[in-house]
């Protein structure tokens, strides 16, 4: 190719050089809207990092304002808790002392009663005693009279009878009388054609019963139909 061929290329291949420089340059321009929307390498690429710093700081102080409440809110329960313990324990000492206290009377009273009892049960033989010194007297005088002493012994044994009915020993009819088990005991049975049957024929021991209540059952005989 001549130099003269190569003169007449040449401008047009300036010419396509300088019209894709301005399709460059518009490509890289401020005013170009695809260039506005892609982010520009100087842009630091920390920036959400550092705004979601920000945003965290808040909910940490938020957890700490929670962690706190909580724990104010616990060490209230349990001074609310120490002082029912408190009150409890309180009411438990009183209730003791209380039992203590009625024990304690308990125990008094007791002893207060017993001896009331042994007290009475003295004064009760003292009466006694007394009375029966009269009817030891009568047999000593029997026992110091010459002859029959019968009618001393039969003078003295009614005195002495006298002084125990006098303190509610009364004797339990028994002879004729129906089989009672309540104030009798039957040693035996013997036919008889005279007496009805569980009637009692003899008294082998007299029973005796003090203001109503049988002290010693009569040990008697009953009749049997042979």
């Amino acid at each position: 190719m001549s130099n003269e061929e190569r003169k007449q290329e040449s401008p047009e291949v300036g010419i396509q050089n300088e019209e894709e420089r301005p399709v460059e340059e518009a490509q890289g321009s401020p005013g170009d809207p695809v260039s506005a929307e892609q982010p520009s390498s100087e842009q630091p690429v920390d920036e959400p990092d550092a705004v979601i710093e920000e945003d965290t700081q808040p909910a940490d102080e938020q957890s700490q304002a929670d962690l706190s409440e909580e724990t104010e809110t616990g060490a209230s329960e349990v001074e609310v808790l120490t002082e029912k313990l408190d009150a409890t324990r309180r009411e438990r000492d009183d209730y003791l002392d209380a039992l203590r206290r009625l024990k304690a009377e308990f125990e008094n009273s007791r002893k207060r009663q017993e001896r009331e009892r042994q007290r009475i049960l003295q004064t009760a033989s003292e009466n006694l005693i007394t009375e029966l010194l009269p009817v030891l007297d009568n047999l000593d005088r029997a026992l110091e009279h010459e002859g029959d002493v019968r009618e001393g012994v039969r003078a003295t044994r009614d005195q002495l009878a006298d002084v125990l009915g006098r303190e509610g020993l009364l004797p339990v009819a028994s002879d004729g009388q129906s089989f009672d088990p309540n104030v009798h005991e039957a040693v035996m049975s013997q036919p008889s054609e005279e007496h009805e049957e569980g009637t009692i024929i003899q008294t082998f021991e007299r029973g005796y019963v003090l203001n109503g209540k049988p002290i010693r059952a009569a040990k008697v005989v009953v009749a049997s139909q042979g």
